[in-house]
């Protein structure tokens, strides 16, 4: 089984921070979201790997180069447009060829074990099997009606009167017979080359569909929110002890499990698990609630911040409060000398904020 990763996407809702880097290289517990994709498909013990890159793709390949998983084989192959998601399956024939294989969108993250839904589809070995999973509002994703003993009757993508709330995630396991239903599908009503028209050509050839009923945690990184949440669950499952590598002075006070790297220095300040402290980083007169990923080479003065993100080279002084956010790298965030309550943060790059 091969593995083909979509990493194309533009990012839109959560610019001005896509601006400047590629919506698959944002961090969630200080590993680009696409790394931990990636880590999820070697664990499963797939190790060829396509993976389908636009006009950021210098950017994505010099971070994989460094932080992917050593034992994949990584193909890189261009899209010059994002024209749907059957259009990587076709851009990709050549690297598929005829194994069955995983397409798992690049910014999205998931609970399930891709061993568990992998073993799953070879014991079956349906033309297709889509992981899906209950939403509150089906309307903004491919969702799917089931025909019993885990078959799947129909598909619709993005409905206006949804049929039901089964949402398609964005793992999807194939046979080759998804290349014969892309041949016989034509551009859908959104310009694009849709996926969920080539599975319902499927359905209507006879040809078995299969769902995978996830009840765990899912979400795509599109937002700030679902961002937050993504690192909320990583900081969980891989913060579970503490691992100090960096200086903790007598008077700063540490409590639950934290991840301090090497180089940090901690003076005087208070930090609070599950959280990570990237490499080189101070933290003084400060304090760091749960939740928090400080990247690398980060500068906190008399600050405060909970369950938020700050990417590498971030400067916060004179501001508490901070929660819920955001930071992209080396931006600076400063205070006005009046009073000062809670924010929230969404700042792209090498921004200057100043807080009243």
């Amino acid at each position: 089984m091969k593995a083909l990763v979509l990493s194309g996407g533009m990012g839109t809702r959560l610019r001005p921070l896509t601006h400047s880097m590629p919506k698959q290289l944002v961090p969630i517990a200080n590993k680009p979201v696409l790394v931990h994709c990636l880590q999820h498909i070697a664990d499963a013990g797939i190790t060829e790997v396509g993976i389908i890159v636009g006009d950021r793709g210098t950017e994505i390949r010099e971070a994989l180069d460094s932080q992917a998983p050593p034992e994949l084989t990584i193909t890189y192959l261009p899209q010059d447009a994002p024209f749907g998601l059957a259009h990587c399956v076709l851009i990709a024939r050549e690297f598929l060829g005829d194994d069955d294989f995983v397409m798992y969108l690049g910014d999205n993250m998931i609970s399930s074990s891709l061993t568990e839904l992998s073993t799953e589809f070879r014991t079956h070995r349906p033309a297709a099997q889509l992981v899906v999973t209950p939403v509150d509002n089906p309307r903004e994703s491919g969702v799917v009606e089931l025909a019993g003993g885990g078959l799947v009757r129909a598909v619709h993508e993005k409905p206006e009167e949804p049929p039901t709330n089964l949402a398609i995630t964005g793992i999807y396991f194939f046979t080759p017979a998804i290349h014969r239903a892309i041949d016989n599908i034509t551009i859908g009503r959104r310009g694009e080359w849709e996926i969920t028209d080539a599975i319902a050509w499927l359905i209507e050839q006879g040809e078995p569909v299969r769902v995978h009923l996830h009840a765990g945690f899912w979400k795509d990184t599109g937002r700030v929110e679902e961002v937050i949440d993504c690192n909320r669950f990583m900081l969980d499952q891989t913060v579970t002890d503490v691992e100090i590598a960096g200086h903790v002075d007598a008077a700063s006070e540490l409590t639950g499990p934290l991840i301090i790297e090497r180089g940090v220095r901690i003076i005087n300040s208070r930090v609070v698990g599950p959280a990570i402290i990237g490499a080189g980083t101070v933290v003084e007169d400060s304090e760091v609630g749960p939740y928090t990923a400080l990247g690398a080479d980060c500068v906190l003065r008399n600050a405060g911040i909970e369950n938020s993100i700050t990417m590498e080279g971030v400067s916060v002084t004179d501001v508490r409060g901070i929660h819920a956010s955001l930071i992209g790298r080396s931006a600076q965030v400063t205070r006005d000398p009046e009073p000062v309550g809670r924010h929230r943060l969404f700042v792209g790059d090498h921004t200057l904020v100043q807080v009243h």
